[in-house]
C-alpha cells in the first residue's frame, strides 16, 4: 500500500510539475514601433545667452543680463514660457503647443501676455533650428533663405 501511495505522490508531483512548465508566463518581445521614445525637450528650461550669425557662422555670443530670467517648461505637446525684464514692467509670457523632431522646433501659441498677444494676431507659429546637446538646446531663428540669424541658447533646469 505504502508503494502504490508512493507511486501515486511521485505521479502528481510529475503532472503537476509538468502543468507549471506549461502554464509558466513567458516575456513578450516589444516591437520597436511600440517603444515610447522620451521628448528631450521635456522639462524646464532657462535661458542663458545668445548667439548672432552672420554666413552661418556664430559672429557674436553674450549672456543674459542680471536679473533677467525666460523660463521655458515643455510638456509631451505644450509650451509655456515667461520673461522677467527687470527694468522693464512689461509682462512677457505665452503658452501654446509645440512639435520637435531631431532638427527643427515649431511652436504655435495660442495666447499670451498683452504685448505677445499682439504679435500672435500676426504671427502664431514660429519655427526654429534645433540643436539638443544633453542638458542644454539651442533654437535658432531661421531667415526667409534658410540663414541662420540668432539663436537663444537654454540650459534645463528641471
Amino acid at each position: 500500500m505504502k508503494a502504490s501511495v508512493l507511486s501515486l505522490l511521485i505521479m502528481v508531483l510529475i503532472f503537476s510539475c509538468k502543468q507549471n512548465s506549461e502554464n509558466e508566463i513567458k516575456e513578450t518581445p516589444i516591437e520597436a514601433s511600440k517603444v515610447l521614445v522620451l521628448n528631450p525637450l521635456a522639462g524646464a528650461w532657462e535661458l542663458v545667452g545668445y548667439y548672432n550669425y552672420k554666413d552661418n557662422k556664430v559672429i557674436d555670443s553674450f549672456n543674459t543680463s542680471e536679473g533677467y530670467r525666460q523660463i521655458k517648461m515643455y510638456t509631451h505637446n505644450k509650451v509655456m514660457w515667461s520673461k522677467h525684464v527687470p527694468s522693464d514692467s512689461t509682462e512677457w509670457f505665452g503658452y501654446g503647443k509645440y512639435t520637435v523632431n531631431d532638427t527643427e522646433l515649431v511652436e504655435v501659441l495660442e495666447y499670451g501676455s498683452e504685448m505677445m498677444s499682439k504679435i500672435i494676431e500676426e504671427k502664431k507659429e514660429f519655427k526654429h533650428e534645433l540643436i539638443i546637446n544633453g542638458n542644454t538646446f539651442s533654437q535658432i531663428e531661421i531667415d526667409e533663405d534658410g540663414n541662420r540669424i540668432y539663436a537663444e541658447n537654454y540650459k534645463r533646469i528641471d
